[in-house]
């Protein structure tokens, strides 16, 4: 509790406890007066009537409150413009609330195979590791389109229910040894090669990496941030193919296993 009034006015309402239990009682007092009934106010706020009294003794103290005889309160102009600039606050809060946290968590974002009119009810599924649109309920999982879209743009959508059905991707390592116990010449490039051909993404980790990559002649799809790329891809449903210096494998191997995400390392030495 602040040790004094001015400490107290640093702190807002969301900020102490005691402060919100004054803008409370402050509250209903505006809502009653003159005649308050200190029992009413502590079952409306959820606190003892001994409780109600204190608050109003120290509200009366602050300037916040005219006492005028038993019973009998008024919120003083000083108690005002305290409500306000604490409803001011508020009012912030809940704006960014809103706009920045719950616009943000409740709107996703899809690609529309069908044409899709805002408000209408579109089912959802997962394919080439992106969510995907199309208009009607006739899915496991719906959603609500926010905005409207022809197929193949982007529609944002709300109000998910069902959930959306799809294999997790999985992984296929081939460790790559490091240039001093051979690197990339240790690694058959038309095994890699083949290997790829049956993988959505290439990742690489590690310049051996990337020479192999290379001598297989193929473009990776990821080169930076590989182990949260690669679970993210996975998660997302997309069989990866990752090739990885020894001394990075770990790295990968361990973002995989926290979300049990199958993957095997093959063996691509060139014999």
């Amino acid at each position: 509790m602040p040790k004094n009034a001015d400490d107290a006015e640093e702190f807002g309402v969301l900020r102490s406890k005691r402060n919100a239990t004054r803008y409370q009682i402050l509250v209903q007092i505006a809502e009653r007066q003159p005649a308050v009934n200190q029992q009413e106010i502590a079952d409306a706020i959820g606190i003892t009537a001994q409780a109600v009294s204190d608050y109003l003794q120290d509200l009366a103290e602050q300037g916040y409150v005219n006492k005028h005889g038993r019973g009998r309160y008024e919120v003083t102009k000083e108690g005002v413009d305290w409500l306000i600039s604490q409803t001011d606050e508020l009012r912030t809060f809940v704006q960014h609330v809103s706009e920045d946290v719950i616009g943000q968590v409740d709107i996703e974002t899809a690609i529309a195979t069908t044409a899709i009119d805002e408000g209408e009810t579109v089912s959802l599924t997962m394919r080439d590791g992106v969510l995907r649109a199309m208009a009607g309920d006739t899915g496991d999982a719906t959603a609500v389109a926010v905005t409207g879209a022809n197929a193949e743009e982007d529609v944002g959508i709300t109000n998910f229910d069902g959930v959306v059905d799809y294999e997790l991707g999985t992984v296929t390592v081939v460790s790559i040894p490091q240039v001093q116990n051979g690197g990339s010449s240790a690694v058959d490039p038309e095994r890699v090669a083949a290997l790829a051909e049956a993988h959505d993404l290439v990742a690489v980790a590690g310049t051996e990496a990337v020479v192999t990559a290379r001598d297989a002649a193929l473009d990776p799809d990821v080169r930076f941030g590989s182990p949260v790329a690669v679970q993210e891809a996975a998660t997302k449903g997309l069989d990866v193919l990752l090739l990885a210096s020894t001394d990075l494998l770990s790295a990968h191997t361990d973002k995989l296993r926290e979300q049990n995400l199958s993957y095997e390392v093959v063996d691509a030495a060139d014999e």
